[in-house]
């Protein structure tokens, strides 16, 4: 039974009874001997009826004692389901697709970072993780056969077939998943499943309704939080674009009752292009469900409360209570092209709830992360992969590490040791919204700004990651004109409630960066949202904002000591310079880059070094003339002879230049140095590496 207080009001409830029955206010007053004035009354609220009133009232429904008690909605049967294609517009317009779904590609990371942002969003209990859970499942013979009987695809179909034609993307993209799911027999399914999510609660139409906001409107966000990720109601369109058929079925366990239930209430939209079946012009939105009885809606489904028979057939059970909800994709498919298997699509979305959620899902000693991720993949039900729980520091150890330091308070001024985390600030000037009655040049917030050394097997080292509110990752940028002798390294920046901090200025920096924001959420630019809502001079604010967090990470990663071993100083991995502005080039947009560099003083006092390089790829090869110099503290470095030269892999070295193969994209190389040009003993010193293009023509 339904808890008292999930109940809905009787008026409520007996209207809906009413509508569904096509029965008049009239009608139930003469059934009942009363005036309709009194009936008016229960369904306005203004009265409610005597105990022996309702069990009349539920004698001329047709409905038991205990239905009017409890007066939740009912379990919809599935003979009462069908489709509901909305008419072409009385003016003739016509629409070939949803304009918001081409704001993003059609890619499985897209909706892995779109998707898992809106269930962030919409965390329900915010002292336990919003888990998300990505399930891909093939369906073939038999399971897929009976699927579509669920779904009432001989009565879709016409509607497909008039719809895939060639004259328009969309077309094309339905015609190809129809041609592959009848060629293939088989049909992918990718469900995507919140936990302690709020669920898609309210009314089917109007304001204020989750549920309305998600599968009726086009670019409403229905978030009020100024730490939501999203701001444009465009995320929710990967749903519907990584589906080639444009179809995708609802299953809301919701956090507060609507018609007196929580549980199983289920939706299906279809959105198709303009189209024309059986003589009728149709826009191309249908909707799966009940048939709608109020007023001028007649020809429109409504969500319905589904039975647990009807949903497994639909495969969209939850594995638990918990609110929040299920988007089952149908006919998934990765536009990008690079994951067409099962196990390619898996690797894919891991690597991208990794790549956007890394820092989300991380938390210190104590508390729990607010995000929890996995992935599993499915063949007609049966496992084919596992559940693969995502483990941000399997993906991101260096800035996992650095994150979990500041969330621990174990962050230092100076890093003396390679797994120290430098923590500073960066000073966010944000501007007075307009209209506010805030006077004055704004409000200053600190972000926090944390480095660390890279991991050896980073691909990218030398990065810095900016992000807010939840921590998704928002702008990722190389750190350019770094100093000579820059170790390999990892930034994080943290701001707005991303901090931790719940202060004013926290609040007033997350609602300026994510106005800040385009559609993507990749970046902090100048955007229309934020010209009409700051004062002047608001876009200059973020390109001070991001100038000042490059100059602080260059600060960071320059303000070090390494520490001396038994065996003589250490030689620090290097970050190689490319000397391109001798001969008036332009600097390479990417650098080759030190991936490990060891050396050691031998008994002669010679310096012995042995260098991994990586490379970015290109066509042509890299020639470049290394250089040695030891580290003073002030004035010049004194450059120091090689008395070798060693090639390695990828590498050949020819009359003290380094010729690093075309396409390559690791090499090696060792050296030994002159004794000689030594201006003080070996073990008295440090030494520099510097990289420099070569001089005259290469081979």
């Amino acid at each position: 039974m339904e808890a008292a207080d999930r109940r809905e009001d009787f008026g409520v409830w007996l209207e809906r009874q009413l509508r569904t029955r096509q029965m008049t206010q009239t009608s139930l007053a003469d059934a009942l001997d009363v005036t309709p004035a009194a009936v008016s009354a229960w369904i306005t609220g203004r009265a409610e009826p005597r105990e022996d009133r309702k069990r009349a009232v539920a004698a001329v429904l047709g409905l038991d004692e205990e239905t009017v008690h409890r007066r939740a909605a009912e379990v919809a049967a599935a003979s009462s389901l069908k489709w509901h294609h909305r008419p072409a517009h009385a003016d003739g317009g016509r629409e070939f697709g949803n304009a918001a779904a081409f704001a993003f590609d059609a890619d499985v990371a897209v909706l892995a970072r779109e998707a898992t942002q809106n269930s962030l969003d919409e965390q329900h209990d915010p002292n336990q993780p919003v888990r998300v859970r990505y399930m891909l499942n093939e369906l073939s013979g038999e399971h897929r056969r009976a699927f579509l009987d669920a779904l009432q695809w001989n009565e879709i179909e016409p509607h497909f077939e008039a719809a895939a034609t060639q004259r328009h993307k969309v077309g094309r993209v339905i015609a190809e998943g129809l041609r592959e799911m009848r060629e293939s027999d088989s049909l992918l399914l990718l469900r995507v499943d919140d936990y302690n999510c709020t669920g898609l609660t309210g009314a089917d139409y109007g304001d204020n309704s989750k549920f309305a906001a998600v599968l009726r409107d086009q670019l409403n966000s229905h978030k009020g939080s100024g730490t939501a990720g999203g701001s444009y109601g465009l995320g929710k369109i990967t749903l519907w674009a990584t589906s080639r058929l444009g179809l995708v079925l609802v299953n809301s366990t919701l956090s507060r009752p609507h018609e007196g239930r929580t549980e199983r209430r289920l939706y299906g939209r279809l959105e198709l292009p303009w189209h024309e079946d059986n003589g009728g012009a149709y826009a191309g939105l249908a909707g799966f469900g009940e048939t709608e009885t109020e007023p001028r809606r007649e020809r429109t489904a409504r969500s319905w409360w589904a039975d647990e028979e009807t949903t497994r057939s639909l495969h969209l059970e939850r594995e638990s209570r918990d609110p929040g909800t299920s988007f089952l994709i149908v006919g998934a498919h990765d536009a990008a092209g690079d994951a067409q298997s099962l196990q390619e699509m898996h690797e894919k979305l891991v690597r991208a709830l990794a790549d956007n959620f890394w820092a989300a899902m991380t938390s210190g000693r104590e508390g729990s992360p607010v995000l929890e991720a996995s992935v599993t993949t499915l063949r007609n039900g049966q496992v084919v992969i596992p559940e693969q729980r995502v483990d941000p520091a399997d993906h991101q150890p260096a800035r996992t590490r650095a994150l979990r330091a500041f969330l621990n308070g174990e962050t230092v001024e100076q890093r003396t040791e390679t797994t120290q985390v430098a923590m500073a600030h960066v000073s966010l000037l944000v501007p007075p919204e307009k209209g506010s009655g805030r006077a004055g040049t704004g409000t200053e917030h600190g972000a926090v700004l944390l480095v660390t050394a890279a991991d050896n097997n980073d691909r990218e080292p030398n990065r810095l990651v900016c992000m807010r509110g939840n921590r998704m990752t928002v702008l990722r940028r190389r750190v350019t004109d770094l100093p000579l002798s820059t170790d390999a390294f990892q930034a994080v920046l943290l701001a707005g409630r991303a901090t931790g901090s719940d202060s004013l200025d926290a609040e007033l920096a997350e609602r300026f960066l994510r106005a800040a924001e385009p559609p993507e959420h990749d970046d902090w630019t100048k955007t229309e949202d934020l010209a009409t809502t700051y004062a002047r001079g608001a876009r200059q604010r973020i390109e001070d904002f991001r100038r000042d967090m490059m100059a602080a990470v260059r600060a960071l990663v320059g303000r070090r000591e390494t520490k001396n071993n038994t065996d003589g100083p250490a030689v620090l991995r290097e970050l190689l310079r490319i000397d391109a502005h001798s001969m008036g080039a332009r600097r390479p947009d990417r650098h080759p880059v030190v991936r490990h560099m060891e050396g050691e003083v031998d008994a002669r006092g010679a310096w012995n070094v042995k260098v991994e390089v990586k490379l970015p790829r290109r066509e042509d090869p890299w020639s470049l003339t290394p250089v040695a110099k030891f580290d003073v503290r002030s004035g010049a470095k004194p450059v120091v002879a090689w008395a070798k030269l060693m090639a390695g892999e990828n590498c050949r070295v020819e009359d003290g230049t380094l010729h690093f193969e075309p396409g390559a994209g690791n090499a090696s190389f060792g050296g030994v140095t002159d004794v000689s040009s030594h201006p003080v003993t070996g073990q008295m010193a440090r030494l520099i590496v510097d990289l420099q293009k070569a001089k005259g023509p290469t081979t």
